[in-house]
């Protein structure tokens, strides 16, 4: 029987590393474990549900002895610096209020946001507030997907889809999916759309490639960026 689980944790360990990374004592573990969840959840109400919106999709965490280094990943890296990384700053120091910790904030930018799982998900999740048609919006999405270049996409959405009376499930698949395969890089995102007539729960999974694809595919792109000039 095949079961379901989650492609990111079915892979940490393996292929893909932690979001949080540091040791802790066993006294001071679940401490720092609730501190991790609260500027998670403290990043995403600031920078995702409310404007400008910044589409972090990821929030690594590392801990040494004196310092908190926390890692966006965005496609939108300009929003959240702001002007002359004003506005980097006043995360940095609000991070800092709500930990009582010196807090370092890291960019990372997402260079193809359209084959990222998390991103796809909101992407859906704000189309369906906007009351779109569903099957329109699964349709384009995966095909924005495949068009970046992805090997298979499938979203599923769940709830009273269209306003319906009766809840249901609704799926979309392109391509290939291979979700037993752990060398498949898989990019997976949930989200939940709070419509009028209720939650709708939206899932996507982007495959990618096989792990020693993208591997190259990203050692390419790097060599055919422009060198800086040596200073002489």
């Amino acid at each position: 029987m095949g079961q379901k689980i989650h492609p990111n944790g079915f892979r940490v360990g393996i292929t893909e590393g932690w979001n949080s990374r540091w040791f802790a004592p066993k006294k001071l573990f679940g401490e720092l474990l609730v501190e991790d969840q609260k500027i998670r959840a403290y990043v995403d109400k600031k920078l995702n549900r409310q404007a400008p919106y910044a589409a972090i999709a990821k929030v690594e965490i590392e801990r040494t002895r004196e310092e908190l280094k926390v890692v966006l990943h965005t496609a939108r890296p300009g929003v959240v610096i702001g002007p002359k990384g004003a506005e980097v700053d006043k995360l940095r120091n609000q991070l800092e209020d709500l930990t009582g910790r010196k807090v370092k904030v890291e960019i990372a930018e997402i260079g193809r946001p359209d084959l990222n799982g998390q991103l796809m998900a909101e992407s859906i999740a704000e189309q369906l507030k906007k009351r779109s048609a569903f099957r329109r919006v699964l349709k384009q999405k995966g095909d924005a997907a495949r068009n970046a270049g992805a090997k298979g996409i499938k979203i599923q959405i769940s709830g009273r889809i269209g306003g319906a009376e009766i809840a249901r499930v609704e799926k979309s698949i392109q391509g290939s999916i291979p979700l037993h395969t752990l060398q498949a890089n898989i990019s997976y995102g949930q989200v939940h759309a709070r419509t009028p007539y209720g939650v709708i729960g939206i899932k996507c999974w982007i495959y990618q490639g096989t792990y020693a694809e993208t591997d190259a595919q990203a050692a390419v792109a790097g060599s055919n960026q422009p060198r800086r000039p040596r200073r002489r």
